[in-house]
């Protein structure tokens, strides 16, 4: 079987995805690009069952390279994300309904707070509104994604994307958790406080003292 480790990484990926309250049962997706190829979750199968011989494996162009199960039905926009941005190794779709309810109100989440700018690095924009399952959903993610780590997609969800699944994982719970606070705060009719583009680059600028040393 190949990458056995990274498989059961998919799995832990999406399962953490559930525990957040970010996708429920089968809903939504998980997808790590390794050199040409691509490992993606199934589709309409329970993160809770899946095992590692349930991923599947496909080249950039979605040719099977093995795997017996169906892939995710949004295999298209994933290896659109993958084929014009060769920086990403990790894809995470979600159904989040924070954001969702952003998208119905909103063309974007801008600036509110360090979270955001620390862990999802930039305003995230809204996306229009593509069906389901559709390599639209990719193009619209390239075109809106900017400097930021996500896309919300108007009445659907987001994508969220990174170096790593950790880092994709960790952009799509922040930006919930920003859109949470962003929703909070239109609610009160009151304008809203809203970082500079300078405060915003001085909070990404390299501070020196955080994290561990590897």
């Amino acid at each position: 079987m190949l990458y056995e480790k990274e498989r059961n990484a998919l799995i832990k990926t999406a399962r953490a995805m559930e525990s957040y309250g970010l996708v429920r049962m089968s809903g939504g997706n998980v997808s790590l690009r390794i050199d040409d190829l691509v490992l993606v979750t199934p589709t309409a199968m329970s993160y809770d069952t899946m095992t590692a011989e349930d991923i599947v494996i496909t080249d950039l162009k979605g040719e099977r390279v093995e795997g017996k199960r169906r892939p995710t039905s949004d295999l298209k926009a994933i290896l659109y994300i993958f084929n014009h941005m060769p920086d990403v190794k990790a894809i995470i779709h979600t159904h989040q309904p924070k954001a969702v309810a952003l998208s119905l109100v909103a063309d974007k989440l801008p600036l509110i707070s360090t979270t955001l700018i620390d862990e999802v690095k930039d305003e995230v924009m809204v996306a229009p509104f593509t069906i389901s399952s559709d390599e639209g959903m990719g193009i619209e993610t390239v075109k809106y994604a900017g400097k930021a780590l996500c896309v919300i997609l108007k009445n659907h969800g987001i994508m969220a994307y990174g170096k790593s699944l950790d880092q994709a994982l960790c952009a799509a719970v922040y930006l919930e958790e920003s859109c949470d606070v962003y929703l909070h705060a239109l609610s009160t009719g009151r304008q809203i406080a809203v970082l500079t583009r300078e405060q915003a680059d001085a909070e990404d600028a390299p501070r020196g003292y955080y994290g561990q040393p590897e």
